[in-house]
């Protein structure tokens, strides 16, 4: 058995290490065809445009920014409401069925989110509140990806709370501090790292989360650079699944190789957020 869980972690570092490789490879052939200035100084008619060999990086990153925020506006306070609710409120018997739920909830396929918020949360919801220009906009995706990772967030943040040890919260009620004080001056400090842990694996998946923005975002592979969450945006992620649908009459030049590159650019910007999350946790993380 020790052979074999080996063998299982060597495959695992194997395998991450070629998708790197990989990305590498093709990321380096798309620099060497695309200097690294053209990507970022394009002020006179910004856009990302692959089929013109069009390349505004700052387009992409944005759109993956802002549909990223909004995203978290809408699942970090409904995700932590919810693990408060089923940590600290709900009784044994409304947590036993509410928690499954929740987990279940978090393995809906996102092309069923992407079509609800397609089809309800831009007409129905962003459409009467904000009037955008257009139905399809980043404010739409940015809603239903935080949808989508509400239960992830309200899942890992609630077995952080339900960790804390139950003698603080005695030892609060023991001075004579309500439930609402002891859970907002104690059991939330003595969780945030377990909840941070929950916000790094929540941005990860807004940013990496690729039908909903595809579906909802509002271009299709190809447009200016929009700022404006009511405007159509592309992210990172919907760039790349636009440009790998069109890959059948492109297998080469820049058009082919944007697609590692973008792929390289992700993969930097999580391991960036885990390396930072990973680190902040160390620092906050108290043991008992």
């Amino acid at each position: 058995m020790r052979l074999l869980f080996r063998l299982a972690a060597i495959t695992s570092i194997v395998i991450s290490a070629l998708i790197l490789f990989t990305l590498l490879r093709g990321g380096i052939r798309f620099l060497s065809d695309v200097p690294l200035s053209q990507l970022i100084d394009d002020a006179t008619s910004p856009g990302w445009f692959p089929r013109r060999e069009r390349f505004d990086l700052p387009t992409v990153i944005f759109g993956s920014i802002i549909m990223g925020l909004i995203a978290m506006v809408v699942a970090v306070p409904f995700g932590l409401g919810t693990a408060i609710y089923l940590s600290e409120y709900a009784s044994p018997r409304v947590r036993k069925v509410i928690k499954p739920i929740i987990e279940v909830l978090a393995g809906v396929p996102s092309v069923v989110v992407g079509y609800f918020a397609l089809k309800f949360i831009a007409p129905e919801i962003v459409q009467p509140l904000f009037n955008p220009d257009k139905v399809q906009n980043m404010m739409a995706a940015g809603i239903g990806i935080g949808i989508l990772i509400i239960p992830i967030m309200a899942s890992v943040s609630e077995d952080a709370l339900s960790a804390v040890p139950q003698s603080l919260r005695e030892a609060s009620y023991g001075v004579g501090a309500r439930k609402s004080a002891t859970v907002g001056r104690v059991v939330l400090p003595a969780a945030v790292s377990g909840i941070v842990a929950a916000f790094i694996i929540a941005v990860s998946r807004a940013i990496g989360e690729t039908m909903v923005a595809t579906m909802a975002g509002g271009l299709d592979g190809s447009g200016a650079r929009a700022t404006n969450p009511l405007d159509p945006g592309l992210s990172i992620t919907a760039a790349l699944t636009n440009a790998a649908g069109g890959t059948d009459q492109v297998k080469s030049g820049p058009a082919y190789q944007v697609l590692f590159f973008l792929g390289l650019v992700l993969f930097l910007a999580t391991m960036g957020l885990n390396m930072i999350g990973d680190r902040f946790v160390r620092r906050v993380r108290q043991k008992y």
